[in-house]
């Protein structure tokens, strides 16, 4: 083996500390491998100090917490990474990052410090990458926002050492494996029936079919929190006590998570950076989707592919995250990720110095619709833990199958984009084995033939706000249709957890109907304009019958908004809850708009709006919205507008108005008080002032100040200069 050599300033020459404070650290990880593994290697002390004098490269393995389920196995992959790093000619070294996990985080203060946790890995992994001088990173891909937080990091810390003239940061990825889906145990799941049982026979038939419907589902996480508002909403009907309810609670706790560990098998933000980490063509093929932790010869794949792209510019992290971007965004919407992923696509590309935006990412996927081929399941077996079968089986490969169907599709792609394979998708591509989506037969979740048009996250403009979210690949066409163009009675909430606890009661849309203060005519209004077809005019109707119309077609709309959930209020927690109670309520679900400046992760589903911009917190217009304001939802039209109350009531007509919120100071001046005294929760080192919003990534203005470079770049999306000034003016949010 020839010795490899990096260009450019080695510290270690000139430097006596480096080369004897080092050895004992790498001998170490390597003699683990050794005992682990029964790895061999000729690494001598003696041998250590000859790379680190002969500037050979300086590999960072890092990893995550233990205390992460997708990180209880890292050690495996972090010693077979560091025993091919030294094979090659390199020096590995290792550390590991905090990962906080949002499903742990749900419902508790830690919640308020989740999205900060990006900014903090990503500022901890350049000092770590800067103080030791590493080249180079390995790094086992855990779950939450941390992977885009080691995008940001490294293509941060690339674009920086290229303007010192220093030789480019390459990393390669290596997601930890998905973890398998529990199973409910046959004694507690003929509890649960019985409790569905019990609930139809008092009359409940909604919350019974909740509860059978739930039990459908694969058992993660997710699924329990949904069970806990389907047994709170159980035990307020006096249907289940509150001890057989902590005894179901335990039983469906201990037996979710496989000892394994790995990212869940439901589609959340997990593995939707699991799809945007590949797509940015920063995980080798042979690591990317596993049911076990890789092998050493996977783990040597991508090695090897890491290797390959030493020292060359094309490879550096901040170009290859530039370069593929445009097909990270499209591949993110034709899977249906998390909406979470939107702001942390943008946070990476100001981190390594673009002037980039929300605005950039829609003026990507205007270009072109992005079907849907994603048809993912949890309760007919096609969760990511099946994917991963389908591709360790070798029927399909991964992302390289996604690319592939969406060229087929017509979805602009850029396939001359480069991959720390040291190849293009093009030249990966060019092998035709097991690449169509048509390899699996039995239970596709890739597929070949869309089942929708179009997918992914839609941006949305109101006269109240500048910007918003939706994800409407989680807004399946029938409840879309029961939804848009539609007038919505708003119901606000200053805390995430008044609405929880409006949501879990029983009868949330009974309870608005009866406030006093309603106009007169807006019941009738209500009904006229949401009704269908086939239903009666309000003029037909006795105020009884009319109550019933709009509780049981139903033709009353509810916007629930919880205000006061952004960056700058409270840390942009999840609103996780408040949508799962939504969406496990047939009744709820095919009324309620959820609206929020916090964030979403990828299992929230129907009309969930989120990211609203400017937040409460930066004196936004969400901070003046108040109970019986009127929304006219226009989804398809990418609206959510104010509308005048009193000139709706009396006509019948919407018309967008929203000169009330400026006789709102002092509302909105009151809620600004008690958001400053709710802010003292969490500690003053994490709170997230001098930050941008979320339409901007939400990352520390200094980071943001630096992003001066020019997107796109030539070739990066495929936009006329007609387009572009059609259908979306770059920067400028107030597009009717």
């Amino acid at each position: 083996m020839l010795p490899i050599r990096m260009a450019g300033p080695n510290p270690y020459r000139d430097h006596v500390q480096g080369k004897a404070n080092e050895p004992i650290t790498v001998a170490a990880l390597l003699d683990r491998a050794r005992q682990l593994h029964g790895a061999r290697t000729d690494c001598t002390l003696g041998a250590i100090y000859d790379r680190l004098d002969g500037h050979a490269p300086r590999v960072a393995v890092i990893g995550g917490s233990a205390d992460h389920p997708a990180h209880v196995k890292d050690w495996d992959t972090v010693l077979r990474a560091a025993v091919r790093i030294w094979q090659a000619g390199g020096v590995p070294f290792y550390f590991a990052v905090p990962v906080v996990c949002d499903g742990t985080a749900q419902s508790t203060p830690g919640m308020c410090y989740s999205l900060q946790a990006r900014n903090a890995v990503a500022a901890i992994v350049v000092n770590q990458m800067e103080g030791q001088s590493y080249h180079a990173a390995f790094v086992v891909q855990g779950c939450d926002k941390t992977p885009l937080a080691l995008v940001a990091a490294l293509a941060h810390l690339d674009h920086l050492r290229q303007e010192r003239g220093e030789p480019p940061v390459a990393a390669t990825f290596a997601p930890a494996h998905v973890l398998k889906g529990g199973t409910i145990p046959p004694e507690t799941a003929a509890q649960i029936r019985a409790l569905a049982e019990r609930s139809e026979r008092a009359g409940l038939s909604d919350l019974a079919e909740d509860i059978r419907d739930n039990l459908d589902y694969i058992l993660q996480c997710s699924s329990n929190e949904v069970f806990q508002g389907l047994f709170e909403r159980a035990v307020d009907q006096g249907l289940l006590s509150s001890g057989d309810h902590q005894a179901l609670e335990k039983a469906l706790a201990i037996h979710t998570c496989d000892a394994a560990g790995g990212i869940c098998a439901f589609h959340g933000t997990g593995n939707s950076s699991r799809d945007v980490v590949a797509a940015l063509g920063l995980v080798h093929p042979a690591v990317e989707l596993l049911t076990l932790p890789p092998t050493q010869a996977q783990v040597n794949a991508a090695v090897d592919g890491l290797f390959a792209c030493l020292g060359q510019p094309a490879y550096g992290v901040a170009t290859v995250l530039t370069e593929n971007i445009a097909n990270a965004v499209r591949v993110h919407s034709a899977l249906g990720g998390s909406t979470n992923l939107l702001m942390h696509l943008v946070a990476a590309m100001v981190y390594a110095g673009y002037d980039f935006s929300l605005w950039d990412l829609e003026r990507i996927l205007r270009v072109a619709p992005v079907p849907d081929i994603f048809d993912y399941s949890l309760t007919a077996g096609r969760d990511v833990f099946a994917l991963a079968q389908q591709c360790c089986a070798g029927q399909i490969r991964g992302m390289e199958t996604v690319f592939y169907e969406l060229d087929r599709q017509g979805v602009p792609l850029d396939l001359d984009a480069p991959t720390m394979t040291g190849a293009s998708w093009r030249a990966r591509l060019a092998d035709p084995r097991n690449l169509p989506a048509t390899g699996v037969s039995d239970n596709p979740i890739i597929l070949a033939t869309p089942r929708r048009a179009v997918s992914g996250v839609d941006v949305l403009r109101a006269n109240w706000f500048e910007s918003a979210i939706v994800k409407i690949s989680g807004l399946p066409d029938a409840l879309l249709d029961t939804l848009d163009d539609k007038v919505a009675l708003v119901v606000y909430f200053e805390t995430e957890a008044a609405a929880v606890a409006a949501l879990t009661g029983s009868d949330l849309a009974a309870t608005v109907l009866q406030q006093p203060d309603l106009p007169a005519g807006l019941p009738a209004a209500l009904h006229n304009y949401n009704r269908g077809p086939n239903d009666a005019s309000a003029a037909t109707l006795t105020a009884a019958a009319l109550t019933a119309a709009l509780l049981g077609s139903p033709t009353l709309r509810l916007a629930v908004v919880i205000g006061g959930q952004g960056p700058e209020a409270f840390g942009m927690p999840e609103m996780a809850v408040p949508s799962f109670r939504i969406n496990s309520n047939r009744a709820l679900r095919r009324i309620v708009t959820l609206i929020t400046d916090g964030r979403y992760s990828g299992t929230n589903f129907g009309a969930a709006v989120g990211h609203v911009t400017p937040e409460a917190g930066a004196g936004g217009g969400i901070a003046t919205l108040q109970s019986g304001d009127l929304l006219h939802l226009r989804f398809r039209a990418g609206r959510l507008d104010l509308i005048d109350g009193p000139a709706f009531a009396a006509t019948g007509r919407p018309q967008p108005d929203a000169r009330v919120l400026a006789t709102r100071a002092p509302l909105a001046a009151a809620r600004r008080i008690r958001l400053e005294q709710r802010a003292r929760i969490i500690a003053p080192a994490n709170r997230m002032r001098y930050h941008t919003d979320a339409a901007h990534g939400v990352v520390p203005q200094a980071v943001a100040d630096a992003a001066t470079l020019d997107w796109p770049v030539s070739g990066s999306v495929a936009v006329t200069d007609k387009q572009a000034n059609t259908l979306l003016a770059r920067k400028m949010p107030n597009r009717i």
